[in-house]
């Protein structure tokens, strides 16, 4: 009998190892440091609390910032008891993250006391892509029951990533508190002359215009430029030009929304990981614009356009973009481009995501239909130009029912596809985007100079009626395949230039009817500027007659 005992006593101390008594507990979490790294919240994260999986937790993919390269987990098991594990890594994309690193090995025991292990995930810098990581570990919480955690991470990495960013490490170290000292005092320095060069600059610039304004003559340049009574009035019938003075403009809107921009974003809150870029349509200083999908409730994925902002950007900037891109929320039209989904999870750049149908920007669609080396890449009709106008007014229209201000009409702000369809945009991100096309007049504020009605330039009023003389300068960059308009003109001499009574120039091969439409809307009374009902009206007469030839 004692054979047998022994030999159980020997299998028992072997197998004791493994047993836990129900005094034993698993914890695995993340410490309120890295949750604050990852979400912005100073709280833990528990996946395992006292063996209890949190499989809630483990649904949601967290994004990792392309500047962290870093996971750190924290786990331990309690009453010294072994806990046997198994972990494993699955990377979607070697070419973004050729390597990683995990520095405890990739089987053993969860240790008996508090202690953290690392992931460390570096981008190559050589690709820019969005990239999947599943780390997979196996744990054995109770005898003959293992446990599988997947724990999901998604990591945007760049191209540029070594430029723009420094390694801790290789920082150089500050000697002492003298050397801080000397430090600081020389950046102020630089400061100070800095803002003393701005201000003789911004008084220069005032005085310029200043002077400008009193001389009463206009500026010599005439090569770009017209008076309004040179305009030609043969075109269309006098009936249609009568209307326009003898039914009043537009009253003013009021673009004040019944909700507040938080919750608006709030009803089109989406969760990250429903969202995934593919490449880089357009790109600014901090802006970017991608395709990319999204996925739907229903399981369905659907072609987007995404509108975001580099790492980079600054809280104003961000700001803006949500501003700016919820301006024409909830809006149902199809020449109306409206925001579709935005998600601002993990407290990183917000993503803004539009309907995408194969359509391009309509400034850049204009350009490439120039004449080049390689040949026309597509010519315009008079009948196309009045078409995509039509679509743009209907357009408009809309959005006055709304009692919504554009404040931006260009073709910049419009997306057109490869049959010509048109679709009128938000200005978000326009203004890093088309950097020429905005400038500041000494007032702190990047403003689309050269498309504003003058009583926008002057007193930043804005109304139905200014919308309207921005749509004929939109008309004229229609016609001239998106030239600068004004462009001999410094931005700062816009307006006595405009007081003057000069105008843009007719573009060549414009026909005069066209043209006469452009000079209505740039009346120097808001008054006397054509309503957009009467600009429909007009334009579908005139695009009647040019259909009877074709």
């Amino acid at each position: 009998m004692k054979a047998p005992i022994i030999f159980f006593c020997i299998l028992l101390l072997n197998v004791m190892p493994y047993m836990r008594p129900c005094s034993a507990y698993v914890n695995l979490y993340l410490s309120s440091k890295e949750v604050q790294k990852l979400l912005g919240l100073p709280a833990e994260m528990y996946y395992i609390r006292n063996d209890e999986i949190n499989w809630y937790a483990l649904n949601f993919s967290l994004l990792i910032p392309p500047k962290v390269n870093d996971l750190f987990f924290t786990w331990e098991c309690s009453e010294g008891q072994k806990v046997p594990y198994s972990v494993v890594i699955k990377i979607s994309n070697d070419a973004a993250i050729p390597n990683f690193n995990l520095n405890i090995a990739s089987h053993g025991f969860i240790p008996t006391t508090t202690q953290d292990f690392a992931i460390s995930l570096p981008c190559s810098g050589k690709v820019e892509a969005e990239v999947y990581i599943s780390i997979i570990l196996n744990v054995t919480l109770s005898k003959d029951n293992t446990s599988t955690l997947i724990f999901l991470r998604k990591k945007t990495c760049l191209n540029e990533m070594g430029n723009d960013y420094v390694l801790l490490n290789t920082l150089p170290e500050i000697a002492n508190s003298s050397s801080i000292f000397y430090i600081a005092m020389s950046c102020a320095a630089i400061l100070i002359v800095i803002l003393g060069i701005l201000i003789i600059i911004y008084y220069l610039k005032d005085d310029k215009c200043k002077s400008t304004d009193g001389s009463g003559s206009a500026p010599t340049t005439t090569t770009t430029t017209t008076f309004l009574a040179a305009l030609p009035r043969n075109g269309l019938n006098a009936s249609c030009y009568g209307s326009f003075r003898r039914i009043p403009s537009y009253s003013l809107l009021n673009d004040d929304r019944s909700k507040n921009l938080q919750e608006r974003i709030a009803e089109l809150t989406i969760q990250r990981f429903k969202v995934h870029l593919n490449n880089i349509v357009m790109e600014g200083t901090f802006g970017r614009i991608y395709q990319g999908s999204y996925n739907n409730d229903n399981g369905s994925e659907e072609a987007v356009i995404i509108k975001t902002v580099a790492d980079h950007a600054s809280q104003v900037q961000i700001s803006l973009l949500l501003q700016e891109g919820m301006s024409m929320y909830a809006v149902n039209h199809k020449h109306i481009l409206s925001i579709l989904r935005v998600s601002i999870e993990d407290h990183t750049p917000p993503f803004l995501l539009y309907p995408f149908n194969n359509n391009t920007n309509l400034k850049t669609f204009l350009q490439k239909c120039k004449v080049s080396s390689e040949g026309v890449h597509h010519t315009l009709t008079t009948q196309e130009v009045v078409h995509m106008a039509l679509q743009i007014i209907k357009a408009m229209q809309h959005l006055h029912k709304k009692h919504l201000l554009h404040k931006d009409l260009a073709a910049r702000n419009c997306v057109v596809d490869d049959k010509l369809n048109i679709q009128l945009a938000d200005n978000a991100l326009s203004r890093d985007l088309f950097p020429s096309d905005y400038h500041c007049l000494g007032d702190n504020e990047n403003r689309p100079v050269k498309w504003l009605a003058l009583e926008s330039l002057l007193q930043k009023t804005f109304t139905a009626a200014s919308d309207v003389w921005s749509f004929g300068v939109l008309l004229w960059e229609l016609t001239t395949l998106a030239q600068q308009p004004y462009i001999e003109i410094d931005p700062f001499e816009v307006a006595a230039y405009l007081k003057d009574g000069y105008r843009l120039a007719q573009p060549i091969n414009c026909p005069d009817e066209l043209f006469a439409v452009m000079a209505y809307c740039w009346a120097m009374n808001a008054e006397e500027r054509p309503t957009f009902t009467q600009l429909h009206v007009c334009l579908q007469e005139f695009y009647a007659q040019l259909t009877k030839y074709v």
